[in-house]
């Protein structure tokens, strides 16, 4: 059986599956008889749970470090809690209650305890009961509780989408690819897909309900196309696919300490998308050189609690010093949208992607924002920092953020605390009516860097992770291309640099336009840079901006497409 769906990051994986779905928890209120057997079965789910939190809390430890490791130890303590333990074992033999409903009321009484107790810390830990509670009535039930953690084999993942947290947990030494029912290839589990340098498919629509565990299955990130329980036809043929990759990847690998240069000598930077400092080391031997982007909000949702200003001083310093020298682009928290933090309250909106989002958020919640940006000024000392605010749409906005940024240097001055004097500011340019007034915004910041994956939503009022409206995230359009053009136009007269790190920067296609359009800085995932750069090498600029400019031109995405494809198929 075959199934199409949307290739979002290239690679051939061939594997069986692991299916990733919520668990389906339904707890039965019968009376039981047998009391012995019931508490048996609830100490036997205790100990399946404990053993899975220790698997959990010592990868975490070996991943992160020991204090998030400490989190997994409080489940730990939880699940094994005496006075818990006794509470539940006392229904079961006074109110003969099956355990799984046993526990589940226990737990819920313990929740509710601390969400009614004065301190925020411990009102926080309702919601490590409830994680717990789960798990043991799983167990008690006989259900497969789906961990992303707990895979300790090669295995082709397959859920109905992931979320951000779910695809930071996948470990790359078991998964080798990921294949969804849902999302875009600009969705951020594609996104981290590419930064994991791992084979997925997304939007397939169907996948879940046609593969069973242990199913063998092809997966092609480049054409979008699964193979599910394959002929050895098949396997072979994909096989040879996937040497054919690996040597063109080993082609691209002799770029790796070349210049990012045209065959006119003209020259770009080709930056990395990373979401951790664990980035680092894919940045390095991929040959970037620097970071265009580092999404500061996966360090939130890796986290139980907001993170310190001493937890993120040591994770953007970690990637300041890794980098040296080389420019460093740290965005600001950009919460919102389909990004979320279990410990945050948040209103359910209507659209969240129009919504209380990013530094909009930030603004609001001044005591988050300056803890994020005392620890910035803190690390700039072992490196080249700019600062990045993300989803800015009135240059208010942006001048309240430097205003905040500027009391936080004097009050850590207050304090002796020292940081870089030479610190660049800038901002991304996701929503059209900065495009549009792009050069008024030039004159306040450093750099612009442009957010194609949220900038094409907004232009095209279309939801990038709904499916039904997925032909209209057009990178190539004359509208969009037009907008991109007026910043960069922008910046240049202003005298600064327009970079992208938008997924678009690393398309094939479109980056030989940009690179004709006059970008400067070129930020994709660390994955993409050889290739691009081995392609740009292969590229004259003037006639890329001739190109570019012929682009403008035209009506459709698909004129556009069909001539840049044309034209570089002459240049190669």
């Amino acid at each position: 059986m075959i199934i199409k769906g949307i290739g979002a990051s290239d690679g051939i994986a061939i594997n069986k599956v692991f299916k990733l779905e919520p668990v389906n928890i339904v707890i039965s209120e019968d009376k039981i008889t047998d009391i012995t057997n019931e508490i048996t079965k609830l100490n036997n789910a205790i100990k399946t749970s404990v053993e899975e939190l220790q698997v959990i809390r010592d990868k975490t430890a070996l991943k992160l470090d020991e204090e998030h490791a400490m989190i997994f130890d409080a489940h730990i303590q939880i699940a094994t809690d005496p006075e818990i333990a006794r509470q539940v074992e006392d229904m079961i033999k006074s109110d003969k209650m099956n355990s799984a409903q046993a526990f589940s009321v226990v737990s819920e009484m313990f929740a509710q305890m601390f969400e009614n107790m004065d301190n925020d810390y411990m009102k926080e830990r309702a919601v490590d009961v409830r994680d717990v509670s789960l798990r043991v009535i799983a167990h008690i039930l006989g259900k497969k509780l789906n961990d992303p953690t707990l895979i300790d084999e090669e295995v082709i993942v397959v859920a109905n989408d992931l979320t951000p947290s779910d695809t930071a947990q996948l470990d790359r030494k078991f998964v080798k690819g990921f294949i969804t029912n849902i999302g875009g290839r600009t969705s951020h589990s594609a996104i981290m897909a590419r930064s994991l340098e791992i084979p997925a498919i997304v939007g397939t629509k169907n996948i879940l309900e046609n593969v069973n565990d242990g199913d063998f299955v092809i997966l092609d990130g480049e054409t979008g196309t699964v193979v599910i329980n394959p002929s050895n036809k098949d396997i072979v043929e994909y096989k040879k696919k996937n040497t054919e990759h690996q040597q063109q990847k080993a082609l691209w690998a002799k770029y790796i300490d070349k210049p990012s240069i045209t065959t006119d000598n003209k020259v770009v930077e080709l930056a990395a998308n990373i979401g951790s400092p664990d980035d680092i080391e894919s940045v390095i031997n991929n040959g970037g050189e620097g970071v265009g982007l580092y999404r500061t909000e996966f360090l939130y949702m890796n986290n139980d609690n907001f993170p310190t200003e001493d937890e993120q001083y040591v994770a953007y310093k970690m990637v300041l010093e890794s980098l040296k020298n080389s420019k460093v682009v740290i965005r600001t928290l950009d919460i919102g949208g389909d990004k979320h933090l279990d410990y945050l309250k948040m209103d359910e909106e209507l659209n969240p992607f129009l919504g209380h989002r990013a530094l909009r958020l930030c603004l609001e919640r001044t005591d988050l924002f300056k803890t994020q940006l005392r620890a910035l000024l803190r690390s700039s000392i072992y490196g080249n920092l700019h600062i990045m605010f993300p989803m800015v749409a009135l240059l208010t906005e942006l001048r309240t953020a430097k205003t905040i940024l500027e009391e936080c240097k004097i009050e850590l001055k207050n304090e002796g605390i020292k940081y870089s004097d030479d610190i660049k500011v800038g901002i991304m340019v996701e929503i059209p009516a900065v495009a549009i007034l792009a050069d008024q915004f030039a004159k306040e910041v450093d750099f612009f860097s442009i957010g194609t994956n949220d900038l094409i939503q907004y232009t095209f009022a279309a939801d990038r992770m709904n499916q039904k409206v997925s032909y209209l995230y057009q990178p190539y359009n004359p509208s969009l291309l037009r907008l991109i053009k007026l910043v960069i136009d922008a910046s240049h007269k202003e005298g600064i640099w327009t970079g992208m790190c938008g997924e678009m920067a690393g398309d094939q296609i479109a980056a030989p336009i940009l690179l004709g359009l006059g970008l400067d800085e070129f930020s994709m995932s660390a994955s993409s840079i050889l290739q691009t750069r081995y392609l740009f090498s292969k590229l004259s600029f003037t006639k890329m901006e001739a190109m570019a400019k012929k682009c403008l031109t035209f009506g459709t995405h698909e004129e556009v497409k069909e001539y840049v494809k044309k034209t570089l198929k002459g240049e190669k």
